[in-house]
């Protein structure tokens, strides 16, 4: 396994940026850059052994400062929606940015993908791990308590790439963080995901409101267009007349994992027929949120020269509950201070 830097551009701001790149010894190679600790590239091989980048993201550091859609990005500290973006703790109530409506998205501004992070790197002989670090201090968008983060990624010589979530605060906060990569296992810039097949380990998910805020209510997904539970291909149902589909514009929902917690198990599987390429979802955390890219508008300044569109990538977000700091009967996003937060997970890539 290596590692190697190189620059990666300037930012309007003046600070340096710096492109990683690991590579193991099948070949596959990630690359990350420490502004905004966002994934920029995902190259693995198919069942020819040809490879290519699986991983929406931009040619150069300018359109990672803008990046909207939030392609590779580390989201924080509160990742998916906030109602009214206002949350009440400790008898408190903290008033968040409102970027979506009257809600509060991915936890506002300055995203913690536009921000710079401190670099260290650990080799070892079957994997190489880069954490990022910053301090989240008191009140940035809004959330009470000085908050050390690190998320660290590493590769693997079995084609995992995990991602371990580390924070602790010094007053009581919410905290909720994801990855916010675009995959799309036939190459990133070769269109539509709709023909991929997704397999979920879920029997519920959480429908919404019109404002995609979740009621908090379980639904069954038996018998929905909402049911992954047979692997089947992403576009089979998505215009269906089925509310929370119409509402979404397609999937844009999180489900309710049927796992322990306890362990890392799968959760999730996302497959390529054309190529043969497949991605397996592993975690810890209690919800999935899988997007299509339905709001996706077009980017021209995507990586080779690549244009995205609606549904050119398909998101794995682990998380908490959307809004799970406004659900009494969601699993708590309130992080006590002092204690830690830590949670995995992995992206396995293979073929079949």
């Amino acid at each position: 396994m290596k590692i190697t830097q190189k620059p990666f551009g300037k930012t309007k701001a003046g600070e340096n940026a710096v492109l990683y790149t690991i590579t193991n010894n099948n070949g596959m190679k990630v690359s990350f850059t420490d502004y905004g600790a966002n994934i920029v590239s995902i190259i693995v091989p198919d069942r020819e052994g040809q490879f290519a980048d699986v991983a929406l993201g931009f040619k150069n550091i300018e359109g990672y400062e803008e990046n909207k859609p939030g392609f590779g990005s580390l989201i924080g500290r509160n990742a998916n929606r906030i109602s009214g973006a206002r949350f009440e703790l400790n008898g408190n109530v903290y008033q968040l940015q409102k970027n979506e409506g009257e809600n509060n998205l991915h936890g506002g501004n300055p995203g913690y993908n536009t921000v710079m992070y401190e670099t260290e790197i650990y080799e070892e002989e079957d994997m190489i791990t880069i954490d990022f670090s910053r301090l989240s201090p008191d009140l940035e968008q809004g959330f009470p308590g000085n908050l050390d983060i690190t998320v660290s990624y590493s590769l693997t010589e079995n084609n995992e790439l995990i991602i371990e979530y580390h924070a602790v605060s010094d007053k009581d906060t919410v905290v909720n963080m994801t990855n916010h990569s675009y995959f799309n296992l036939a190459g990133h810039n070769s269109g539509s995901i709709l023909d991929h097949k997704v397999w979920i380990k879920a029997n519920q998910f959480s429908p919404t409101g019109d404002d995609l805020i979740p009621t908090g209510e379980f639904r069954d997904v038996e018998g929905t267009p909402m049911d992954f539970r047979v692997a089947k291909p992403i576009g089979q149902d998505i215009n269906s007349d089925y509310g929370p589909l119409q509402q979404a514009g397609g999937y844009d929902h999180n489900y309710v994992l049927d796992i322990s917690q306890d362990e890392v198990e799968k959760i999730a599987e996302l497959e390529d027929d054309s190529s043969g390429r497949v991605m397996e979802v592993y975690t810890d955390m209690p919800g999935l949120q899988l997007y299509t890219s339905n709001m996706l508008t077009p980017v021209e300044n995507g990586k080779d020269g690549a244009s995205y569109g609606k549904f050119a990538g398909v998101c794995f977000e682990t998380q908490y509950f959307p809004n799970a700091c406004n659900t009494p009967n969601f699993k708590s996003s309130v992080l006590k201070a002092g204690e830690h937060y830590e949670f995995t997970t992995i992206y396995k890539f293979l073929s079949r």
